[in-house]
């Protein structure tokens, strides 16, 4: 089972709100999740992140790979950075 850390879109139509959640790989979009561990609203100016980052290291140290836009809001989280830090410092 593969499994990833992804945005599920919330909100009303032209007012996206995202979670960011753990999910199967083959699953639906907005369909069932495992865990959410963060949201993500881009119409704040500037946009509005909230990360569970305790979470969120654990799933990555479990093997879950986060999609290239949760890879880019985690990275400038600076979650990434300790993850990559955490991994190769051995």
């Amino acid at each position: 089972m593969s499994v990833k850390i992804r945005l599920k879109r919330m909100g009303s139509k032209k007012r996206p709100f995202y979670r960011v959640v753990v999910a199967d790989s083959r699953s639906p979009r907005d369909g069932r999740f495992i865990a959410q561990v963060g949201t993500y609203n881009p119409l704040t100016e500037p946009a509005t992140v909230k990360l569970e980052e305790e979470e969120i290291m654990n799933w990555l140290n479990n093997g879950a790979q986060p999609s290239d836009t949760v890879k880019n809001i985690l990275s400038k989280a600076g979650i990434m950075k300790q993850y990559h830090e955490a991994r190769f410092s051995k």
